[in-house]
């Protein structure tokens, strides 16, 4: 069975996705821990984004480094995160270098 996305569910990724400063990334693994769901479910979210602006979802990518999908296409997502200072080499980012987790 499903778990139903509330608006509460939603408004705390969107929450902690504003907290991701430029320069860093963090995973959909890394929010899934936080909200306590599943990371297919934070892409879901993230992927119905409408407030691209305040809402930095490109900075949200794959636990393995790879970039992941958006909502305005792949390389539209890579050109925000090199905008941003992070460096993409065959479509990953080094975690060592710029992944953000939050604070516990």
């Amino acid at each position: 069975m499903k778990s139903k996305i509330t608006t509460d569910m939603r408004n705390r990724i969107y929450s902690l996705v504003k907290k991701i400063p430029r320069g860093k990334v963090t995973t959909y693994g890394e929010i899934s821990k936080e909200v306590g769901i599943h990371p297919r479910t934070v892409g879901k979210i993230l992927s119905q984004n409408r407030d691209l602006k305040n809402i930095p979802c490109y900075r949200v990518v794959r636990s393995d480094g790879t970039v992941g999908g958006y909502v305005l296409g792949k390389r539209k997502k890579i050109d925000l995160l090199e905008k941003d200072g992070i460096e993409i080499k065959s479509g990953k980012v080094n975690l060592k270098k710029h992944l953000f987790k939050f604070k516990v």
